[in-house]
């Protein structure tokens, strides 16, 4: 017997190229099979790689270049990585998650070892290799969450991701120590720089291998005619969620870029204990909260890591000595522990499955917007406190908290149900339609 949606799933007319009329089910077998923990080896082995590059600002320097060629040379990659998150998000739908994920990281290694040509900061050379850095790191974490992401229900999904995302906590710290560790001369020179980039690259070939475990045997994508991206975004994009993640994404940026000049106007010498608190706590609290979202809901969650944050913001105006971090850091812990997972499960909910990876990465680029876009804000609330005679830094920890406070109000407004959006499903064909279908095809057969 011939079915009719084979005949719908097949049609080139590009009234129907957005509207699939069936969604497939997600694979009922144990989502912490081989399949995740591959897919967890192999993140865990690209976040320290990632994090071995922290240091990416001594390598500018190194090549002659100041704080203003870092900050142009950063800024061009984000944007860059931006742009080419649509893309890459539309080549996942297209090709599959596998593909990606593994073009990715081939990418990812190629670029590292392709600093070590890099002589100069002044040229173009650089910020194609930033941008090529960027966008490679998104189609890596963007293409795993989505494949982990697409094997179980809507309901566990932020579990998955959640979990998933903690081998990038243990990643960072791991990542952060090992450059510490090959770069402890007093004097940094380029073959300290140079072993960075080639352990860089060495450990994304190594994870090309738990990668290419995780998704063997994993059904692919049919190459389909190309979707229209922006149709895509407008139509499924959701909503107030977008702007929880830039909200959330600018707050969860500010340790990584000022708490350093924060301690130093305190005169702390050392900001380490922050983040040996703050991983461990968002660990915990991910294992902890893995099924909140399925038992509490989406929403619930979302504006009680939002608060949290808030409250995380505000924990810094206590801080008068090195251990007195200890406090902001468990804040930032369990909000960055609940709210990634939880608007990441909201967005890309409301995305049918054959577009989930679009999803995934209009979701991360609202985080990294709410980088990009994050830091100004704050450098602008310092400088023009500081002109108006207001103290800097409880100004803008207050300012942010009060910005998280006004979004997540706005969030609770504006979302009527418990579990986030409302997953767009598409509603069936008419019955009448079908069974005229029906009719035609046993006359033809």
């Amino acid at each position: 017997m011939i079915c009719p949606s084979r005949f719908v799933q097949r049609s080139d007319d590009p009234r129907t190229a957005l509207d699939p009329p069936t969604e497939p089910a997600p694979a009922r077998s144990s989502p912490y099979g081989r399949p995740f923990w591959m897919a967890y080896a192999g993140n865990s082995l690209i976040t320290i790689a990632v994090a071995l590059l922290y240091r990416y600002a001594d390598f500018v320097t190194l090549l002659g270049g100041t704080e203003f060629h870092l900050g142009w040379i950063v800024g061009v990659g984000m944007i860059g990585s931006l742009l080419m998150r649509f893309a890459l998000g539309s080549g996942i739908d297209r090709y599959g998650p596998r593909r990606v994920w593994l073009g990715s990281l081939v990418l990812f290694s190629l670029v590292c070892f392709a600093h070590l040509s890099i002589t100069t900061c002044h040229g173009p050379a650089i910020y194609l290799l930033r941008i090529a850095l960027y966008s490679s790191i998104a189609g890596i974490f963007g293409a795993s969450i989505t494949f982990i992401s697409g094997r179980v229900p809507m309901a566990r999904m932020a579990e998955l991701v959640g979990m998933l995302g903690t081998s990038g906590f243990m990643g960072m710290v791991v990542g952060s120590m090992l450059g510490d560790l090959l770069c402890s001369t007093q004097a940094i020179g380029r073959p300290q720089m140079n072993q960075l980039f080639v352990l860089s690259g060495a450990l994304s070939l190594v994870a090309i291998v738990f990668a290419w475990l995780a998704t063997r045997g994993s059904s692919q994508n049919l190459r389909r005619r190309r979707a229209p991206i922006v149709a895509l975004v407008r139509r499924y994009q959701p909503g107030m969620v977008l702007l929880v993640g830039i909200a959330a994404g600018a707050a969860l940026a500010l340790p990584a870029t000022f708490l350093r000049t924060f301690a130093a106007e305190l005169g702390i010498a050392r900001i380490g204990l922050f983040f040996a608190i703050y991983s461990p706590t968002a660990i915990v609290t991910r294992v902890v909260t893995r099924r909140a979202g399925e038992t509490i809901g989406l929403v619930p969650m979302t504006l009680i890591g939002l608060a949290v944050l808030s409250a995380g913001n505000l924990l810094f105006l206590s801080v008068e000595a090195e251990w007195q971090f200890l406090f902001p850091a468990i804040g930032y812990g369990i909000s960055h522990a609940i709210l990634f997972p939880t608007i990441t499960a909201s967005g890309t909910g409301t995305f049918p499955i054959r577009y989930r990876g679009l999803g995934t990465m209009v979701i991360l680029a609202a985080f990294d917007t709410g980088q990009l876009f994050g830091a100004p804000l704050a450098g602008a609330i310092l400088h023009g406190s500081g002109l108006i005679g207001l103290p800097r830094y409880p100004t803008l920890f207050v300012a942010m908290a009060c910005l998280l406070g006004i979004v997540g109000a706005g969030y609770a407004l504006t979302t009527r149900h418990g579990d986030g959006p409302p997953n767009r499903t598409h509603r069936p064909e008419p019955v009448k339609r079908r069974r005229k279908k029906r009719r035609v095809l046993a006359a033809s057969g």
